[in-house]
């Protein structure tokens, strides 16, 4: 239900995640062309990215990705509802850097 919703503390534990996901990949999120590649594979990956991590060997590497993959569509999500009843949601250098690149790289596919 809207209005319940603890917007400061999701943003605060998604971050972390964000943070915790990027370190395992060596993400410098200060590298706008590094954040900007990795929201681009964020949002093209696809379902058999998930079957492939979840199958076979353990790829940790592969595993991360998915999991921040999933994260950048929990971060957006937050924003948005949080938008709908009027509060800005909003982490820190992780989250902003990745929202930033997000952001750009969904303009970037809107049709003219």
């Amino acid at each position: 239900m809207a209005g319940f919703e603890d917007y400061a503390a999701d943003t605060r534990e998604i971050e972390l995640e964000i943070e915790r996901k990027g370190l395992a990949l060596g993400v410098d999120w200060t590298d706008d062309v590094q954040v900007r590649a990795l929201a681009r594979k964020a949002l093209d990956h696809s379902a058999s990215d998930i079957r492939l991590a979840e199958s076979g060997p353990v790829d940790h590497r592969l595993m991360a990705k998915v999991d921040l993959f999933g994260l950048a569509a929990l971060m957006l999500r937050t924003m948005e509802e949080s938008a709908g009843v009027g509060i800005e949601s909003h982490g820190g250098p992780a989250w902003k850097a990745f929202a930033r690149a997000l952001w750009a790289e969904v303009q970037t596919r809107k049709p003219q």
